[in-house]
């Protein structure tokens, strides 16, 4: 199983941290970086994250985990998605979710009750355009040429909704939290959908965990900041978040039971050291 390593771009950290940490990551040998997406916060943005940390490495995967599709303009996300992939070398991975946040659709004037309907339709588009297809009616593609004519996609979610997207547009599923036994029953949902539909191989299938090994009442407090809007579910966000290595080991291990191909772990602690305490316990 593949243990990757989320970017710190909802911490409040000096923006060239993000370049340090991308570095030390890919030095210590983890597989991904991610990055995790909102609107009405003061987090660096996703894209522009993983395109300074691709600048600044060579061979790690890079990962929204996720991205929010539906708050923004279909032709410009298949463009820069289409660029950062090109220029990476094609290791772009892009997780995309609907969200539940009304705020994040409001401040950029989309409808959050139409926001499942705006995700297939932009999931369409980009399928099209990353092929090359002309989904303007103008004389050209909008995106330049991409490895393999797409971007790989894992679909976020536990919706019915999610699995059939999932399906249709993705080569797999990503779990935002939760841990293991609440990831279980839809890691067989997918698993399940995916061979009566016929596709090859078997899905991708990716786990997030949120973690803070040198700080403690940091990385509460940065999760409680973080999912304050939560009221009370807050607690158990914070509660699940693994601050021993120990702790951290054995939740790898429960994922790679349930068939996970992929844990990231996603810091709470705004300190470069916390790459090299999690390499230490995990790698």
């Amino acid at each position: 199983m593949d243990i990757g390593i989320g970017l710190p771009n909802t911490l409040t950290v000096p923006g060239p941290l993000l370049v340090d940490w991308a570095r030390r990551a890919e030095e210590r040998g983890f597989s991904t970086l991610s990055t995790i997406d909102r609107i009405v916060y003061p987090t660096f943005d996703s894209l522009t994250s993983l395109a300074v940390a691709a600048g600044a490495t060579t061979r790690i995967g890079l990962f929204t985990d996720i991205l929010l599709p539906p708050v923004y303009p279909p032709v410009l996300l298949a463009k820069v998605t289409a660029s950062l992939a090109a220029m990476s070398g094609g290791r772009l991975t892009l997780g995309l979710a609907v969200g539940g946040r009304p705020d994040d659709y409001a401040a950029v004037e989309r409808p959050f009750q139409r926001r499942g309907r705006l995700m297939d339709e932009t999931l369409d588009l980009l399928t099209r355009a990353w092929a090359g297809e002309n989904v303007t009616g103008d004389d050209f593609p909008v995106t330049p040429d991409v490895p393999g004519s797409r971007v790989p996609v894992l679909i976020g979610g536990t919706t019915d909704a999610a699995v059939r997207r999932t399906v249709a547009y993705g080569d797999g599923w990503t779990a935002g939290g939760g841990g293991p036994a609440m990831a279980a029953p839809m890691v067989e949902k997918v698993r399940q959908a995916w061979q009566e539909a016929g596709r090859d191989g078997e899905p991708r299938l990716s786990a997030l965990v949120y973690y803070g090994l040198g700080d403690d009442e940091a990385s509460k407090a940065a999760l409680r900041r973080y999912y304050g809007f939560l009221g009370q579910w807050v607690d158990a966000i914070v509660d699940g978040a693994v601050r021993t290595p120990q702790a951290a080991k054995d939740i790898a291990r429960d994922f790679a039971g349930i068939g996970m191909t992929e844990v990231v772990f996603v810091p709470t602690v705004a300190s470069l050291d916390e790459v090299d305490r999690l390499a230490d316990a995990v790698l």
